[in-house]
């Protein structure tokens, strides 16, 4: 079964949360910064659109016995980006797109455990394909000011940008 991915992706082994995570699953879930986790029962996924909250996050996994790199590739953590897929060699998650209910139209990108015979899509509780990033993607640099975003408050977690040439609100989830 593949779970969504979108923006920035942590991407975890079931199997070593279980047996390497302090308190197991539900030690793992206490440690989760905010509302994007999601598991198909052999991988987890937990969200991030900014490069150092996902870091931030790992920092955290790995001071248990999870391993995030070694030699250059992926042991237990997996770091998959929604536009390029997995950011280093990854021998255990496959990532490809994926139709909503056979609509070519409505595609997410998603990841699973390698050969996983599940068929099912694991999303967020809370997540819909209308208005979810899938749906409504853009890429911002991590410099938003050099992009024609200014910066306009914080409220609930997310940061508030203008977009100066479209005069829309930009919305950017933190966790720190």
């Amino acid at each position: 079964m593949p779970v969504l991915v979108e923006a920035i992706s942590v991407i975890i082994k079931v199997e070593a949360i279980q047996s390497k995570f302090p308190g197991g699953w539900n030690g793992f879930e206490n440690v989760v910064p905010n509302q994007t986790l999601c598991s198909d029962g052999e991988i987890a996924r937990v969200g991030f659109m900014d490069p150092a909250d996902a870091e931030s996050f790992i920092e955290e996994l790995t001071t248990s016995d999870l391993t995030f790199l070694l030699d250059g590739r992926f042991v237990d953590i997996a770091v998959v980006d929604q536009l390029q897929g997995p950011t280093a060699v990854c021998d255990w998650v496959e990532v490809g797109k994926v139709c909503l209910e056979g609509d070519s139209s409505r595609q997410i990108t998603a990841a699973r455990l390698s050969r996983s015979q599940l068929t099912e899509f694991a999303t967020p509780d809370y997540w819909q394909y209308g208005g979810s990033l899938s749906h409504t993607f853009c890429f911002s640099p991590t410099d938003a000011n050099k992009a024609g975003l200014k910066f306009l408050r914080s409220e609930n977690g997310l940061e508030v940008y203008l977009n100066e040439l479209t005069g829309k609100e930009v919305y950017f989830g933190r966790t720190s």
